[in-house]
């Protein structure tokens, strides 16, 4: 198998089965199923992408996705269970209960100079995508590292990028011209900080270079693609790293532009420190198992806007509860223009805001109705993090640490400790039909 590129032959490099880490013990056993089953009708079959990567990493891979030489429609006679994705180049996906294998036939080269070939008015660079062969798919993958395949005929890895060499020095680096590479999909940026962070790689020169001058085409990604890609920066256990690097690279603006801009010109030192806190508490949980949402992820990423246009509404009058309200609405309005926001978690994001007024208040019988409250944890954790960035008061968060490990007996006299202290200023009096937005 050889390869023309720049008027030279490329010939892959073959690692055989004895000179490589991989087992098909180490494989999901549905892929292992269809990459059999393609081979056995006659077609090419090879593992590729990240599993590979993971797997000569010795690492467990997320996803497992296979590449062949047979069309949609091939794939799909050979499984029964196969639906067809995508338009403009299409993707079989083999369903295994929860678990899909997605197969896709190998992908050609187009001419810079053919006739499908357009620039959108930001720059981005469009293209339709051919069918080709392997030589030719091996080209058109976005990271060296990410070029791998590995035969089920013969179990031997096949390189023809000099991806193992990049693995093996932990380098990222971007196939063909990187300026261009990310003109064509403004999302590789994103998944170079990913992997970079993801793998402990360091982007290679060259491709970290037109970074910060292109940034501004994530601008013409759609939101509801960013959304699911800030996901795979912030939920995969390194949404440190992660944040430093999209920092770095003039990433973070075009996603968060709110938090950025709070973040750059902050006046205190708390709020880059709050946000490093709650990413650095994502992937602990992510890393000990236990589960993680968006809407707490989002609720940190946004809070310093809205914390200070909460404070900017108190002083022009509003009563607090109001205010953190309103904040929370008119953030996250503008920022679904940059990155979409499931209702399903917009709505929770709202309530884990709002809930921080309500920590402040602990007499009476408030607190034990506060703490039935479905999203208090949530809240609860939230203020935690604010204390430990120095926003909030220590000893309210230990108030509710201890309040909540208590015994009946100690919680009611806490309760009562508070109900019988004096109350600061006038209490304005109501109506008892009246309630108070803390209340509700």
């Amino acid at each position: 198998m050889q390869q023309l590129r720049n008027n030279k032959i490329v010939t892959p490099t073959i690692i055989r089965r004895s000179e490589h880490n991989i087992s098909r013990a180490n494989i999901s056993e549905n892929a292992v199923k269809v990459l059999y089953r393609l081979h056995n009708a006659g077609f090419a079959a090879l593992l590729v992408g990240g599993g590979v990567r993971d797997l000569l990493l010795g690492r467990e891979p997320k996803d497992f996705d296979v590449a062949t030489n047979a069309r949609p429609e091939e794939v799909r006679a050979v499984f029964r269970n196969c639906r067809l994705i995508g338009r403009r180049f299409r993707l079989a996906h083999v369903h295994f209960g929860r678990e899909i294998i997605e197969v896709a036939t190998f992908r050609g080269v187009q001419e810079a100079d053919g006739p499908t070939n357009g620039t959108a008015d930001n720059g981005m660079l469009l293209r339709d995508n051919v069918y080709g062969t392997i030589e030719e798919d091996a080209l058109r993958r976005d990271f060296t590292v990410n070029a791998l395949y590995y035969n089920i005929e013969d179990f031997t890895v096949i390189d023809y990028t000099q991806g193992l060499d990049d693995l093996e020095k932990g380098v990222l680096r971007l196939l063909g011209d990187p300026e261009t590479r990310y003109r064509e999909d403004p999302v590789r940026m994103l998944r170079a900080v990913r992997f970079s962070a993801k793998l402990g790689f360091r982007i290679d020169e060259a491709c970290a270079a037109p970074l910060t001058r292109c940034a501004s085409l994530l601008r013409s990604v759609p939101a509801a693609r960013l959304f699911e890609e800030i996901l795979k920066l912030f939920m995969s256990g390194t949404a440190v790293q992660a944040f430093e690097k999209l920092r770095h690279y003039n990433l973070f603006a075009e996603l968060f532009p709110e938090t950025d801009e709070c973040l750059a010109h902050q006046d205190q030192e708390y709020p880059i420190t709050f946000v490093v806190r709650g990413l650095h508490n994502t992937d602990l949980r992510i890393r000990e198992g236990k589960p993680v949402t968006p809407a707490f992820l989002y609720a940190v990423l946004l809070w310093e806007p809205v914390r200070r246009l909460t404070n900017a509404l108190v002083a022009s009058g509003d009563a607090p509860a109001v205010a953190v309200q309103q904040a929370g609405a008119e953030v996250i309005e503008r920022q679904i223009s940059q990155t979409s926001i499931p209702r399903r978690f917009s709505l929770p994001m709202r309530e884990i805001w709002q809930l921080q007024h309500r920590l402040d208040q602990r007499g009476g019988k408030r607190a034990k109705r506060l703490m039935t409250h479905p999203r208090f944890r949530a809240a609860y954790d939230f203020l935690l993090l604010r204390a430990e960035a120095g926003e909030a008061d220590p000893e309210l968060a230990e108030w509710w640490t201890t309040i909540q490990e208590a015994q009946p007996e100690l919680q009611n006299r806490m309760l009562s400790t508070l109900a019988t202290q004096p109350r600061r200023g006038r209490r304005r009096r109501r109506s008892s039909s009246a309630v108070s937005p803390a209340d509700d």
